[in-house]
């Protein structure tokens, strides 16, 4: 999958190009407001700039219908809503006790609150605290999986650090950012993020050669990134 910029008059659209075996173009506008792009492997440039400009009113349109419920999906954090865990929906279920507490149980997550149960500005933080110390631990655990399948002689730390626009990042060979969003989408795609990062390691471009590594370790990744930033970015 690839980052593009598609401008049309004094318009201009961030979308992702997915070239796979299909005979058509497709187009698709995300409720996030992503936008992606899926042609035949071969196809041209010059082919889906026409295709993009074709569809231009249409994707105007679909972008002012899912801008107008965006601020709408903004969580609650109230009791029955969905939040996302290691790929899987949860629903939230609060409660209050004596003592502040956040788990699975059940196929729920189980937020036990001192204060009042809509007090949502509460309810945020225990449950962001919790799904930092549960990326802290999950992540580790997957790192330290990982690092297995390269002969490295050196030590890398990892870092867990909020990224806009990025799952990951490696700096100067001791270190590996992972965004903590990440602990929301299955352990598949979080050893995806790591290896690609680790193979920065050794290929710092995307290069043919970076690619071959990652390939090496991830037969599938072009599925598990697509996976990834589809479903969960």
């Amino acid at each position: 999958m690839e980052k593009h910029i598609f401008k049309y008059g004094s318009y201009s659209y961030e979308y992702y190009l997915v070239r796979q075996e299909r005979l058509t173009i497709s187009l698709i506008v995300q409720p996030s407001l992503r936008i992606v792009l899926k042609c035949p492997a071969n196809c041209s440039d010059e082919k889906i700039q026409k295709f993009l400009k074709n569809k231009w009113k249409w994707l105007e349109k679909q972008l002012l219908y899912f801008r107008k419920f965006k601020n709408k999906n903004k969580k609650e954090y109230i009791s029955g809503e969905s939040f996302l865990y290691l790929g899987r929906q949860y629903k939230l279920y609060i409660k209050k006790v004596e003592k502040d507490d956040v788990k699975l149980k059940f196929g729920r997550i189980l937020l036990h609150t001192t204060k009042r149960t809509d007090n949502k500005k509460y309810n945020k933080k225990l449950l962001k605290n919790w799904y930092g110390q549960r990326a802290f631990k999950i992540f580790g655990d997957q790192y330290i999986k990982v690092l297995k399948n390269f002969d490295y002689d050196f030590e890398t730390k990892l870092i867990i650090r909020k990224m806009n626009k990025r799952w990951g990042s490696f700096l100067n060979h001791k270190k590996i950012i992972l965004n903590p969003v990440l602990i929301q989408a299955p352990k598949e795609c979080i050893d995806y993020v790591i290896t690609h990062e680790l193979c920065h390691m050794k290929y710092k471009n995307h290069d043919k050669k970076f690619y071959d590594l990652l390939k090496s370790k991830i037969k599938n990744w072009e599925e598990v990134k697509e996976k990834l930033e589809l479903r969960f970015l």
